[in-house]
């Protein structure tokens, strides 16, 4: 790496240079006025104001973005006292991000369940973008999908608007903002640089179940919480984590879609849980282009079952091992950790449409979910 770095860069340089040159001499070429008369000077300026004045509308619809999000983006300080009982406790102070959402005329804070992990109400403190202090008066979190969301009662509250993180793709704009190092309402922008990052380890206690969007846009310790935003000015993530070797911003950071959020949000807000649907189906890790040209796939695709729970949805339902899961509730399947997510956000209310590809040919199932709590293997 280090011997590429020394040769890559002179000859960046020199590249450059030459096209720099090569469009000089053009220039040069083309125009054959004096380098310092006056007029040649002003027509020149005034080209450039024109060329400035194209780009710069291009530029405001960022501004407006930013100008329609930066009201709903809150800053949060936590104090907690780690340790045991019996050792030397000490207080930490953590920070992180949110933004302000609406749910029946009332306002609540979405942000990361680390942000506030350990955390009693009373020493969260939220910081709203005109400089006010407000404090949560109820607080409930998902430590599997690291998911939080406080209550809050204020005057002058803006709630974000949401968007539909499932028409996001690859490559689409976005705008992170948040309080990167404690400094606040810090913007940053990118691109969406991949969709269904799963199985990432993200800490010591790790994410159970994750869907994320993967960006460039910069994100650093202090975003956590803080929204993804669109061009159309609407949340479509949550920002969560970064993949980085420093520490800092290296231009990989993940945020969880913000349809899955509002899944868990509404569960929390309505019921205080989230409740967890339960399949019943044991599916093999290494299904890759050898089976599936073995059963007549032309690629591997979704998650192929080698197990069944008797007595579980998956039996009643009349799934099979052998059959490779396709789509679940009308959305297509990836892979094995694909499914166990879809799983995991589902609906346990009514009946869940899931297609199968069984004996070379394409087939619906209707099965109804069951809360995993509630689930209990027959005698």
């Amino acid at each position: 790496m280090a011997g590429s770095r020394r040769i890559g860069a002179p000859i960046l340089i020199v590249f450059f240079c030459l096209i720099c040159g090569h469009a000089w001499a053009s220039v040069r070429a083309q125009d054959p006025e004096p380098e310092f008369d006056s007029a040649a000077r002003e027509r020149r300026f005034q080209e450039l104001a024109r060329a400035a004045d194209e780009f710069e509308r291009q530029g405001h619809l960022l501004r407006t973005v930013v100008k329609l999000i930066a009201p709903t983006v809150v800053h949060i300080e936590t104090e907690k006292t780690e340790g045991a009982r019996g050792t030397t406790r000490r207080l930490v102070e953590e920070a992180g991000s949110g933004v302000v959402i609406q749910l029946k005329e009332r306002f609540y804070v979405l942000t990361n369940y680390h942000v506030i992990k350990g955390t009693e109400l009373g020493n969260i403190q939220i910081s709203l973008a005109d400089g006010r202090q407000i404090s949560p008066t109820k607080a409930w979190d998902d430590p599997p999908t690291d998911i939080a969301v406080m209550a809050v009662q204020s005057s002058r509250l803006v709630p974000a608007r949401i968007g539909d993180s499932a028409r996001v793709d690859i490559g689409d704009f976005v705008v992170a903002v948040g309080s990167p190092f404690g400094l606040s309402h810090s913007v940053t922008y990118g691109i969406v640089s991949a969709k269904g990052r799963r199985d990432l380890e993200l800490d010591s206690e790790g994410v159970q179940y994750g869907d994320f969007l993967q960006t460039d846009a910069a994100i650093n310790p202090g975003n956590s919480g803080g929204p993804l935003i669109n061009l159309r000015g609407e949340v479509i993530g949550i920002n969560t984590a970064i993949a980085s070797n420093s520490g800092g911003n290296e231009g990989i950071g993940f945020s969880i879609p913000i349809n899955d959020v509002m899944k868990v949000v509404r569960q929390l807000v309505d019921q205080g849980i989230v409740t967890r649907a339960f399949l019943g189906v044991q599916l093999d890790r290494h299904f890759g282009p050898a089976k599936a040209t073995a059963i007549g796939l032309a690629r591997p695709r979704g998650a192929l079952i080698n197990g069944i729970t008797a007595g579980s949805p998956a039996e009643k339902g009349g799934l099979r091992v052998g059959d490779v899961v396709l789509r679940f509730n009308n959305l297509p399947v990836d892979d094995d950790s694909h499914l166990i997510n879809l799983v995991a956000l589902a609906d346990v209310t009514g009946t869940t449409p899931v297609v199968v590809f069984r004996g070379g040919q394409e087939e619906t199932l209707n099965i109804q979910l069951v809360d995993r709590k509630r689930f209990s293997r027959p005698e």
